[in-house]
């Protein structure tokens, strides 16, 4: 991130202004938006960040691909920063709304990769499995697959990791092996 503080405190005014209008879910979709437009094009991101490309035009690029697609709250923010000039935050000013959003609602983000992909009804097990465990109202699971772990999974949330992969196990074993001590008692 290239300034968080500055993309936490616009994401903080975001949340408090949408809360006190009432329209904090919607901006939270709004702002859902902006990522996964910022996440699925390299361009506009690109434009964003471009010190050629003056502010009308990134205004009018801004408000044409947010058209009909997000709130009035939203497109005057966008004005907004194009106004003050930290558009290029943009990106980070979502991902910290949607992290600050998160923590206001107790939505807890929990990571799970496995070797094969899960059924939904073991991913839901896993799900509730967290919740009691960790004692979490919310959590928002996301799954990826990744072949190299052999078996087993790897869960990360709140800073934790839970490696219960073979791939580790196989490592462990050769780290064993390689500084065993009773090789040179023999």
């Amino acid at each position: 991130m290239a300034n968080a503080r500055l993309a936490d405190r616009y994401a903080k005014s975001l949340i408090d202004l949408a809360s006190e209008r009432g329209q904090l879910e919607t901006a939270y979709a709004d702002m859902k938006y902006v990522q996964a437009v910022c996440k699925a094009s390299t361009e506009f991101v690109n434009l964003l960040k471009s010190p050629i490309v003056n502010a009308d035009q990134k205004n009018k690029i801004l408000l044409a691909v947010t058209a009909g697609k997000v709130s009035e709250l939203l497109n005057a923010f966008s004005v907004l920063l194009v106004k003050k000039g930290r558009e290029s935050a943009l990106p980070e000013i979502a991902e910290a709304f949607i992290n600050q959003y998160n923590a206001i609602k107790g939505i807890h983000k929990v990571s799970l990769t496995t070797a094969v992909e899960l059924t939904n009804e073991l991913k839901q097990s896993i799900e509730q499995k967290v919740k009691a465990e960790n004692k979490f109202a919310t959590v928002e699971l996301t799954t990826k697959t990744d072949e190299s772990l052999i078996g087993g999974f790897v869960l990360e949330f709140n800073n934790n990791l839970v490696d219960a992969s073979i791939a580790r196990d196989l490592r462990d074993i050769k780290k064993q092996f390689l500084s065993n001590e009773f090789v040179g008692k023999i």
